[in-house]
């Protein structure tokens, strides 16, 4: 898989950039905020549609803009395609596949595959519990593109029961002064309609908690020997999904049941609070050094090396799913870690990964990998090629 080029428009602090990446590793320099990491962002959103930085189409599109997009050719083995994403201020994004539009964007997904790791990333072993959902969702968009329609899916049932439950208890609160069989009837229509949101956020739910298990499942064993090569096996590493609904039997049937029975068990609670407090939504991922929580454990540089596992592991694992290995896209990192961790990291990478770079200077590459890797120079939302 070799990103041959790309072309950004409009997109963040960009005009019109064209780049033509010539080399296996390819290292952008500049001071912060030249637009480094915006090219990784474009890179990371025609692989999966999502930005880590979490930000809506609007903040992508050049102030003044209506429309941001972005164009790459890609090579694999299957040969050769035209990616574009086209970003709209005020309305909804679209993508095309070879020059042809597709009506459903989880098409498109799959076809660029690559993992990013940002110093944002440390943010998965100190954070709470939702940077870790949305990690392993966005590895699991890339692993079976489908993902991103069930999960879609459960929010979208997730929100609209959300957005009954509170409408109930605003009701309830202004017919508690009415006849009392007004609210019975009241009540029971309520009762009615909430089993019907209840059934479709099991069944989606379900489908979500099943896909994220079978991935930690398959990841786990990859970070844990990851991590103990980088440690010199002097820490264990165990990764641990603890799903909100009990996981006993994985059968689809049984997992819909115990997810109905514990949304029984917190109904008075849902009705108190006006939300959902069951489901998927609600999942942790434990990261676990020698059986202690990986956030009170140890130093940041311990904290970096569990890091570095979970994205070497992400690369393995895509490689292993998609039988061709994808992009590397490291952004600011080298900085984080110190010269041993580096090091592991480089040779893990050598000229398997296509691997884009960013840096503030080049004192921490050796001689060796600045001769093989293009250099490009960043700023002001303008490259140049180093010569």
């Amino acid at each position: 898989m070799y990103l041959k080029t790309i072309n950004l428009r409009q997109f963040r602090n960009y005009q019109d950039q064209k780049v033509d990446f010539t080399a296996a590793k390819t290292i952008l320099v500049g001071n912060n905020a030249q637009g480094k990491s915006n090219l990784l962002e474009a890179v990371e959103l025609l692989a999966t549609l999502r930005s880590h930085r979490m930000t809506r189409d609007r903040d992508l599109v050049q102030e003044g803009e209506v429309i941001a997009q972005i164009n790459a050719t890609l090579e694999r083995e299957t040969g050769v395609s035209d990616l574009t994403l086209t970003l709209r201020r005020n309305g909804r994004r679209s993508v095309a596949l070879n020059g042809e539009s597709i009506r459903r964007q989880m098409d498109f997904l799959g076809v660029l595959n690559a993992v990013q790791f940002s110093s944002l990333d440390l943010e998965l072993v100190r954070g709470g519990p939702e940077g870790r959902r949305n990690w392993l969702d966005t590895l699991l968009i890339q692993l079976e593109p489908v993902y991103a329609h069930i999960l879609q899916q459960y929010n979208h049932v997730l929100r609209q029961r959300n957005a009954f439950l509170k409408k109930t208890q605003n009701s309830a609160l202004s017919t508690q002064h009415s006849a009392l069989s007004t609210q019975h009837s009241a009540l029971s229509t309520q009762h009615s309609e909430l089993a019907l949101w209840d059934a479709q956020l099991a069944t989606t739910g379900t489908r979500v908690i099943r896909r994220r298990d079978r991935a930690i499942q398959r990841l786990a064993p990859i970070a844990t020997a990851w991590h103990g090569s980088i440690s010199g096996s002097t820490e264990i590493l165990q990764i641990k999904y603890l799903p909100n609904i009990p996981l006993e039997d994985k059968h689809p049937e049984e997992v819909q049941q115990a997810f109905l029975v514990k949304i029984q068990q917190r109904a008075v609670a849902e009705m108190h609070q006006g939300t959902t407090l069951v489901g998927p939504h609600r999942d942790e991922i434990e990261l676990t050094i020698n059986q202690t929580p990986a956030r009170q454990y140890g130093s940041q540089g311990q904290q970096r090396t569990l890091v570095l596992a979970l994205k070497l592991a992400e690369l393995q694992l895509i490689e292993e799913v998609v039988k061709e290995p994808p992009l590397l896209l490291l952004d600011d990192v080298l900085a984080e870690l110190d010269l041993s961790r580096q090091n592991q990291l480089l040779d893990a990478i050598q000229d398997r990964f296509q691997t884009l770079i960013t840096t503030t200077h080049l004192g921490s590459f050796d001689s060796q990998w600045l001769k093989s890797s293009q250099i490009l120079f960043v700023k002001a939302g303008e490259i140049i090629q180093h010569l």
